[in-house]
């Protein structure tokens, strides 16, 4: 099958479709309204559901039930939105239950504005909603990147029965590219007897398929939990995804950037290649479980003399990427938030001007 242009919204919308999800369940917000537009009118002709929720806080509720039937089911939203879900999101992590989150970002705090933003980063990998558990995250840079993250979100939800976070920004969903479908990325759902509430055959069945996270117990209640983080530690040891770019070679600088800010910064490294300065990078695919050892590693080059995080926001990845660094050489950050996106010149004079600053810490100066 040829290439076809889709704006990406409407392609979120068609790859989940793709992958075999014929649930889904959303409340408008921009910048990704599109994806409930085009699935109002795409679910009818493949025989699936798509129902507008009274509010956000409902519609992760939905999901909830959804899933807990067996079924797969997906929503999209934006900011705001998503932090209205983060209750329904913690019942569901703790329900161990396999379901898609898609967040195509906006600028915040509070009602913020509806241009491309990446100030989400805490809310995603950190928990945003109660308790232990965390979401895997996913982080395209493009539409391409975001339609196959679509079509895996399923499966790997399904196989660590958790929910997965695709996390995209205003960019991705209002940008069009030029996409494939591919086939080798459609899946059939595995036994959902594993996780569904399956009813009780009698009154005194021994042996319910009971959906629930609440544990009063508090012996068991930790045993939970430290089941749960056992399961995020095999993520972290099969699921990391990273992209290395430029990193072959000997270079002063490594950034690390995630999502759309990453195809600027690889245009900011090709123009000041040209100029003779090597610059590496390390691209989160993603975002939890994070590529610490990729990152460690990167910045344990010999010719490595800072680490700079940049992000369309005022700094929330640069804490991980510290975490991973571990004091190897200095990290620094530069960004912007609130809809403007650094341009290729922006960056590479922020690059030059943060290794003059940390000249003095290695001896050098560029």
């Amino acid at each position: 099958m040829g290439k076809i242009l889709m704006k990406g919204n409407e392609a979120i919308g068609e790859a989940a479709v793709r992958a075999g999800c014929l649930s889904y369940f959303a409340y408008p917000i921009t910048p990704q309204s599109e994806v409930s537009e085009y699935l109002a009118r795409r679910m009818p002709e493949v025989g699936g559901v798509f129902l507008q929720g009274e509010s956000e806080v409902a519609v992760s509720y939905m999901i909830f039930g959804a899933v807990g039937c067996g079924a797969r089911a997906f929503t999209t939203s934006s900011s705001p939105g998503i932090s209205l879900m983060s209750e329904g999101i913690s019942y569901i992590a703790g329900a161990e239950l396999p379901a898609v989150f898609i967040n195509i970002q906006r600028g915040g705090p509070g009602l913020g504005g509806i241009l491309p933003s990446q100030g989400d980063y805490f809310q995603s990998t950190k928990g945003g909603g109660h308790g232990d558990y965390h979401l895997m995250v996913m982080a395209p840079a493009g539409v391409q990147e975001a339609v196959e993250m679509v079509m895996m979100a399923f499966p790997l939800a399904e196989k660590y029965r958790n929910p997965v976070m695709i996390l995209g920004d205003g960019l991705i969903g209002q940008m069009m590219e030029p996409i494939t479908f591919p086939d080798h990325l459609r899946t059939e759902p595995p036994n959902k007897d594993e996780w569904a509430s399956n009813g009780m055959d009698t009154r005194k069945s021994s042996k319910p398929n009971l959906v629930k996270s609440l544990f009063l117990d508090p012996k068991e209640l930790n045993a939970h939990n430290l089941l749960l983080k056992a399961k995020y530690e095999r993520m972290k040891k099969e699921d990391v995804r990273y992209e290395p770019y430029n990193i072959d070679s000997d270079y002063q600088i490594l950034i690390v950037s995630y999502g759309t800010m990453s195809r600027v910064c690889k245009t900011a490294i090709d123009n000041m290649k040209e100029d003779g300065m090597e610059v590496g990078m390390i691209r989160p695919q993603t975002l939890f479980p994070f590529p610490e050892a990729a990152i460690h590693d990167a910045a344990s080059k010999a010719g490595c003399r800072v680490v700079v995080s940049i992000e369309m926001s005022v700094g929330q990845m640069v804490e991980d990427v510290e975490r991973c660094v571990r004091g190897k050489c200095p990290v620094e950050w530069y960004g912007k938030c609130g809809g403007e996106v650094p341009t290729p010149e922006e960056i590479a004079g922020a690059v030059r001007s943060l290794l003059e600053k940390n000249a003095g810490s290695f001896g050098a100066k560029y």
